[in-house]
């Protein structure tokens, strides 16, 4: 019976156990990752639905297949082939470096990133196309298609097309993508993007980040639209791009709209309707442009932004072939002189002061993707219910159907280029290639009112000549050759301009965080391209809690937010009797380590209410005309208090609430405060309670508040180094615990005659740490101790400093060799400062330092007695060094035979 009842004992834990572990080993196909805020739209993002509104609202075809979703992925070694086997997957289309991926991992530019997924051959009559359509993929892409390589597009921020139709195959297809980023790495266009991201400088986007879709068209099509409207005319022009069946391979905007292929068979029927009502309909030859009168129209404006739809079908040999639907809005841009003779910007013949917001699109979930459609319509909704009549979309091009939520909600749209990449021939020629294609790509959009060509002299150049080129390739809109070419911050002008603005539509100038007018020229508007930038973090809402919080201005609450920016938008009222036509804020949300947004990063917490903002921004301009109606689906929770007083929270502490959200933030204050003690405590409470300590997110806050090899948090850090890999774990982690190692373990016996096995030792027992951190510090010890002239000083720096890896002190040799020349006489140790100063003259580039290293050189090999040979390498130093009086004084002591070296005792 006790042997019976012991085997069923056994057999349950058994089933217990292996069905445990294979509840473990089942992880999902994707989750978010989790250490960072999300939005309110993340939860409604499902692999099974992802993105899946028609991506192209200006050229619309009902049949469309969506090909976001789970996809595999792999990241390999640049060098590499398509690889055999896969790491996971991931949620197309959010960049493979965001928590909505599933990913959240960092591509290095020495990688690539490949993806593969799929699908069924749709079902296609005779003659018929099948199209595959990329909204943005960041930077180059491969396409393969059943193991075949199609094309090779470069451009992060432009749509392109792949005929598939010749290289399709019954059944399943395998669809490969490669992608290499070099991010700000390399020729590329990347906005704010940077591999270390930093101040005002943000999380790369890597891959494919807008939706991938497919759709079936006939073998005659319409490949492209181009809509010119003329208010004045009252016309509309439409440019029709055909394609004949034959296989294309494009990013659709590249080329211009007519071509010369013959169209004799071809013909377009257009039909314009103003809701149920036809206003126009006609019909005209393919292939030429064709002018559509739309009498009496109804205008387009922030205040009624209508648009009427538009029917095209197209006919060959007076069959209709094919039938798309679009939209357009009748609305003319310029500047004009008003009725004082001040030259202003003016939207269908009447003057409009341009309220705007620095819209970066960036979200902390989804970086460059919006996690839904809804998402992002509400970032338009958002600065239209505060208010604001135009965006200035800042260094980014969006997916076109942020464009349409402008053109349907009625917001005047500033659209950047994207800054150029390096200042390289192979970096400019991409930066213009791609303007090109940004213009005729979002072309069609009304809410579109002005380009932008450069912002505060990021890769500045040629800008008289772009700037006329973009007016001439787009005539029908403003062109602001350069925002904040003349850029000032505290009243300090930080960047002089003589030339500034030239042939462009206006004057544009930077002032923070109060604002300032452009100076006058004539024919153009008077802008204030940004300002602002009021810092006012809320706890909890923060991408980095640990980050202190930053703003123009230093950091505020919300009633001193409101002081403030009423004090500004007063000025603005001055500013704009005196002739400005615009200002632009900085910002509406958020940014990742900036605090300086009307709203969280997350969406969730408007600083001010809305109401209060509409009011205060009607001192300038009323709102508009719809914004109860446009703004209806916009809510926020409003910011009331923040960062309560620590006197308060340590009250709270001790009546009980120590719950982790409560220790987390009075750890934060400590900080603040240095608080030491109390960091200690509080963050000891927190660490025990976390349930995850491995976290991203919460390893950066225990590195933070690790002070001490014996804090609880030490153990945390060195356990994940194990779990996670060394080369898994931020820098900044292993950098801390090599830190307190050193404190701890090893400067205890860096003494006169230090044990160096032992030093290996402490090393190797905190493997897989490198330890070069730790040998860096020890050499540090011994260069302190040879300025300070301790005993066997410069017998220990030599010995650290030789174990210590090249790769990390290759820019430091002829700074200790120097130091060596100057404080010892011992000819082994002179011999290797020798070494040392020969490797400085070998890597050094700038030509200064080099002159430097060969001063060095000669004056060691002076000191061990080797004087002709010393000669001719100070003469080389002396030539290099453009007039160095030290270097030549050195040269003039050896001549004549004396020291040139201090007493060494």
């Amino acid at each position: 019976m006790f042997k019976n009842e012991c085997r069923l004992l056994v057999t349950v834990f058994c089933t217990v156990f292996l069905s445990t572990c294979a509840i473990a080993q089942q992880k999902p196909a994707w989750q978010i990752q989790s250490g960072t805020i999300t939005t309110r739209w993340a939860d409604q993002v499902k692999p099974s639905n992802v993105l899946s509104e028609y991506p192209r609202p200006q050229l619309v075809r009902n049949k469309w297949i969506n090909l976001n979703g789970l996809w595999e992925y792999a990241i390999t070694p640049k060098t590499s082939d398509v690889p055999n086997a896969y790491d996971g997957s991931i949620l197309v289309p959010y960049p493979v470096e965001s928590a909505l991926s599933g990913i959240k991992k960092f591509l290095k530019p020495e990688e690539l990133l490949w993806y593969r997924r799929s699908f069924k051959n749709p079902t296609t009559r005779s003659g018929e196309r099948v199209l595959l359509h990329f909204g943005a993929v960041d930077f180059e892409s491969t396409i393969f298609l059943n193991g075949k390589q199609l094309m090779v597009h470069i451009g992060g921020y432009q749509h392109f097309t792949v005929d598939i139709t010749d290289h399709l195959k019954i059944g399943r297809n395998e669809l490969i993508v490669k992608v290499w980023d070099p991010t700000d790495a390399g020729p590329n266009p990347h906005g704010k993007q940077v591999l270390i991201p930093q101040g005002i400088m943000y999380t790369p986007s890597s891959g494919i980040w807008q939706t991938v879709w497919m759709e079936v068209v006939p073998e005659s099509y319409i490949q492209a639209l181009k809509i010119i409207p003329d208010v004045d005319k009252q016309s509309v022009s439409l440019e029709v791009a055909i394609s004949k069946g034959e296989a294309t391979f494009s990013d659709d905007f590249s080329n211009d709209l007519n071509t010369e292929a013959d169209l004799s068979d071809y013909s377009i029927n257009i039909e314009v309707k103003k809701g149920n009502s036809v206003v126009s309909r006609c019909a005209a030859p393919a292939g030429k442009p064709i002018i559509v009168q739309v009498k009496n129209p109804h205008l387009w404006s922030p205040d009624d932004p209508f648009l009427y739809d538009l029917r095209l079908q197209l006919v060959k040999k007076g069959k209709v072939v094919e039938e798309i639907g679009s939209y357009f809005g009748m609305r003319k841009i310029a500047v004009q002189k008003d009725e004082r003779g001040i030259d202003r910007i003016f939207l269908n013949n009447k003057y409009i002061y341009n309220l705007g917001t620095l819209d970066q699109g960036f979200w902390p979930d989804g970086l460059y993707t919006a996690p839904t459609d809804e998402a992002l319509k509400f970032d338009i909704i958002a600065a239209k219910a505060m208010g604001f009549n135009t965006i200035r979309k800042h260094i980014k091009i969006e997916p076109d159907r942020w464009y349409y939520h402008a053109d349907k909600l009625g917001m005047l749209i500033w659209q950047d280029m994207v800054n150029p990449g390096n200042d390289t021939k192979e970096g400019r020629d991409e930066f213009e290639k791609e303007n090109k294609i940004n213009i005729a790509q979002l072309y069609n959009h009304p809410s579109i009112v002005t380009w932008v060509l450069f912002n505060e002299k990021w890769g500045q150049y040629d800008q008289e000549r772009l700037t006329k080129w973009m007016k001439e390739y787009d005539p029908t809109r403003l062109v602001n050759g350069h925002s904040g070419e003349m850029l000032y911050v505290n009243d300090q002008l930080r960047s002089l301009s003589p030339n500034a603005w030239m042939a462009a539509d206006m004057t544009d100038v930077h002032s923070y965080p109060f604002p300032r007018i452009a100076p006058y020229q004539p024919g153009k508007a008077m802008v204030l391209g940004e300002f602002g930038g009021i810092g006012v973090p809320v706890e909890g809402h923060l991408w980095d809690d640990l980050v202190a919080g930053w703003g123009y201005d230093g950091v505020v609450t919300p009633p001193m937010m409101q002081q403030q920016y009423t004090a500004m938008v007063d000025s603005l009222k001055i500013l704009e009797s005196l002739g400005l036509s615009a200002s632009i804020y900085t910002q509406p949300f958020d940014v990742e380590s900036e605090q300086n947004g009307l709203m969280t990063y997350d969406r969730a917490i408007i600083k001010l209410p809305v109401a209060t903002l509409r009011n205060i921004h009607s001192k300038v301009w009323q709102v508009t005309g719809n914004y109860a109606v446009a703004t209806s689906e916009f809510s926020a929770r409003v910011a009331d208090t923040i960062n309560r007083d620590y006197a308060a929270r340590l009250e709270e502490y001790k009546s009980g609430k120590n719950d982790s959200a409560s220790l987390r933030s009075l750890t934060i204050m400590a900080l603040k405060y240095k608080d030491k003690a109390n960091v200690t405590k509080f963050s000891a409470e927190y660490i025990n309670k976390l349930k995850n300590p491995y976290l991203e997110n919460n390893l950066s806050f225990i590195e933070k508040v690790t002070t001490k090899k014996t804090d609880p948090g030490f153990t945390i850090l060195e356990k994940s180094v194990a779990l996670v890999g060394y080369d898994n774990i931020p820098r900044s982690i292993t950098a801390k615990m090599e830190m307190l190692i050193f404190d701890n373990e090893v400067k205890g016996i860096l003494n006169e005659s230090p044990d160096w096995i032992q030093v290996e030792e402490i090393i190797r027992k905190h493997q897989p740490l490198e330890g070069e951190l730790i040998r860096g510090l020890c050499v540090i010890n011994y260069l302190n101790a040879t300025v300070a002239g301790q005993k066997n000083a410069t017998k220990n720096l030599v010995e650290a400093a030789t174990r210590y890896d090249d790769r990390y002190h290759s820019g430091n040799y002829n700074a200790w060799a120097w130091l060596l020349f100057e404080k010892t006489k011992e000819r082994r140790e002179l011999e290797k400062a020798i070494e040392w100063s020969q490797k400085a003259i070998n890597q050094e580039t700038d030509q200064a330092r080099k002159a430097a290293s060969m001063d060095t050189y000669a004056n060691l090999l002076y000191k061990l007695g080797n004087k002709t040979e010393a000669l001719e390498w100070q003469e080389k130093a002396v030539a290099a060094s453009r007039g160095d009086q030290e270097i030549k004084a050195n040269y003039e002591k050896m001549k004549r035979g004396e020291p040139t070296w201090p007493n060494v005792n």
